[in-house]
């Protein structure tokens, strides 16, 4: 359904239908097959999806899975956010949508916190398993759980309690940061026995998980609806 486009100097995954839009910001497999699915999901739903690609042309399509994970550690939080931004412009701008949201997963779900708190424009919020340590990594500028506070849509995020990249500890922080906004909903989604990436199908061999994925999907996929149409 979709096509790839170019956006500045960046290309990016588009799967076009109307003037309610969502950008997606992936998790480590980047622009791969199941990203993909997502947005041409989000397309059959009546929602423009535009995809950002983190690793310029990688993903899990056309590299292994564990040469991938460094890519992560080697992004830049002025950088990507300023592509993000680019993407959101385009939406807006060049294609016409009037309300747009941005979704996140694992690492994407992380700067899906950071451009809500930039970005006023957006109609939700959503981070599925963001990648939110309180101890930041060595490449990241900002501390997501703090600077969430400072998004002003409504904010959706689901967490896996089995979640070995982020304690819960984080989790809780990250709902208290966002609990004291005075603007915007916060709804969180807690999924016992689930593992950090869950919605990833290659996860989906644990029951936990596939179970996990069944029920926050058709969820964030409403909040997406009601928030931008």
């Amino acid at each position: 359904m979709g096509e790839t486009v170019k956006v500045g100097d960046q290309d990016a995954y588009l799967a076009r239908v109307g003037r309610a839009g969502m950008l997606l910001l992936p998790m480590i497999t980047g622009i791969g097959e199941q990203v993909r699915a997502w947005a041409d999901e989000l397309a059959v739903a009546g929602i423009t999806a535009l995809v950002w690609d983190p690793f310029e042309g990688k993903s899990t399509d056309n590299t292994p899975r564990e040469e991938m994970f460094p890519l992560g550690g080697q992004l830049d939080d002025d950088r990507a956010l300023a592509q993000q931004q680019a993407l959101l412009d385009y939406l807006v701008d060049d294609l016409g949508c009037n309300q747009v949201g941005v979704i996140g997963w694992c690492l994407g779900g992380r700067f899906a916190l950071l451009l809500g708190a930039r970005d006023h424009r957006l109609a939700n919020v959503v981070a599925f398993h963001p990648t939110i340590p309180s101890e930041m990594k060595p490449n990241h500028t900002y501390d997501a759980i703090a600077e969430a506070a400072a998004i002003t849509a409504p904010t959706l995020v689901s967490y896996p309690s089995a979640d070995t990249m982020v304690t819960n500890a984080d989790f809780e922080a990250l709902q208290t940061s966002l609990q004291s906004r005075t603007t915007g909903a916060t709804f969180t989604h807690y999924f016992p026995g689930a593992e950090h990436g869950f919605t990833d199908k290659s996860r989906h061999g644990n029951e936990t998980n596939a179970a996990a994925y069944k029920l926050a999907w058709p969820q964030a996929l409403a909040f997406i609806k009601t928030t931008t149409t």
